[in-house]
């Protein structure tokens, strides 16, 4: 059986008294908490001087969540632009002007009021759509990202040392009237 040899490293005397804190709390020897922390580092290459931000959990549903909106924009591309457009050209090709006639977007006939093409009607329908649509999206992106500000910078959760732990709103009443005036007015 190999001798076991220790070794001294000076350290400040509170850096040392944190130390042994950390590695009584988790570890059953400092050796073993030194060499499972340099193994950790060494492992996942990253510097000790770094900061890791956010956990891995919350990491990962930031991740999904961003994926899931992808999923919904492509098959809203899909849906909206990518059929429509067809549709269109589709009634592009079928409204091929004959030899004799030119068709004029609007014609004026006997005594009666203004005609619209049919395709041109229902281009600027797709156009307003479209507005619509871009100012619902624009509506939608900004409600959610008050709804992170809130999530992220004015909700935490609060430990109890009786029962679970719960929830709490930071947000004076001013703010909390405020967004209910702005939620009131989409």
């Amino acid at each position: 059986m190999p001798l076991k040899t220790f070794s001294n490293i000076r350290f400040k005397k509170k850096t040392t008294q944190r130390f042994q804190e950390f590695s009584k709390r988790f570890f059953k020897t400092h050796t073993e908490a030194m060499d499972t922390m340099l193994d950790f580092f060494l492992y996942n290459e990253i510097s000790p001087k770094e900061t890791l931000g956010p956990n891995a959990r919350t990491l990962e549903t930031n991740i999904k969540k961003r994926i899931s909106a992808l999923v919904s924009i492509i098959k809203d591309i899909e849906k909206n632009q990518t059929k429509p457009t067809t549709a269109m050209l589709q009634l592009l090709f079928e409204k091929t002007p004959a030899k004799q006639k030119r068709p004029r977007l609007m014609e004026v006939k006997k005594g009666r009021k203004i005609s619209k093409d049919p395709f041109f009607t229902t281009s600027l329908e797709a156009i307003e759509l479209r507005k619509e649509k871009n100012t619902l999206q624009r509506d939608l992106k900004e409600t959610k990202q008050q709804f992170d500000d809130i999530l992220f910078s004015k909700i935490r959760i609060v430990k109890s040392s009786f029962g679970k732990p719960k929830i709490q709103l930071d947000m004076s009443i001013e703010e909390l009237e405020s967004l209910r005036e702005t939620m009131k007015t989409r």
